[in-house]
């Protein structure tokens, strides 16, 4: 199974990384990549760099760890769980993709405070703000469920440590900046991560 998280992980890679890219500088001309201009130890930073840090840790450490003898966690180790694993990474991946292309030429990997790009609230993000983030969450699950040892599941958890950061204090506060009441209405209806869940209150005195 750890050759399959880790055959899954290149899949991830290949489609939301590589062909998405390839795809944004086709449309627009630019690869779409801010993350790596974030100043360090600022949200952006250790939003990104958790995220990241943490998801190799569970979709490569684990599995290598697991090929190396580590054995996994009792409770979770079952054909039954491996398998919704595979299904839920399988999944996950996909639903990351498409909702990258959703986001059309206003998809970014990272904030550049600088740009103003147009606020998307059709397709996926009728149903949540972050359907990307939500999406890989589900892959990484899986990844999880597949190799089911503690360093997989110690990488998940900063994972999405460092996604609600990126969330919470990057996009969302450029976002309210950048399209005042537009957004604050918008988020007040549609949930962060899972619809209906994290609403923002409205802030109808907010001005850009």
């Amino acid at each position: 199974m750890a050759i399959a998280a880790l055959t899954l992980f290149a899949a991830l890679v290949l489609l939301a990384g590589g062909t998405r890219i390839v795809i944004q500088r086709r449309r627009t001309g630019d690869a779409g990549i801010r993350q790596f201009s974030a100043r360090p130890n600022t949200p952006q930073f250790w939003g990104h760099y958790g995220a990241a840090i943490g998801g190799l840790t569970t979709a490569v450490a684990a599995p290598m760890a697991d090929l190396l003898g580590l054995a996994p966690l009792g409770f979770l180790d079952h054909p039954v769980t491996r398998g919704l694993g595979v299904v839920l990474a399988g999944l996950g991946i996909l639903a990351t993709f498409a909702s990258q292309l959703a986001m059309g030429a206003s998809w970014r990997i990272g904030v550049d405070t600088t740009e103003k790009t147009t606020l998307v609230t059709d397709g996926p993000f009728r149903f949540v703000r972050n359907p990307v983030l939500t999406a890989m969450g589900i892959a990484f699950l899986g990844l999880t469920l597949m190799v089911p040892n503690l360093v997989a599941i110690t990488g998940f958890l900063v994972m999405l440590i460092g996604n609600q950061v990126q969330a919470r204090l990057v996009e969302e506060p450029y976002l309210r900046r950048l399209h005042g009441a537009a957004y604050t209405d918008y988020a007040s209806h549609v949930g962060r991560f899972l619809p209906g869940l994290g609403r923002l209150h409205p802030q109808p005195h907010y001005r850009r």
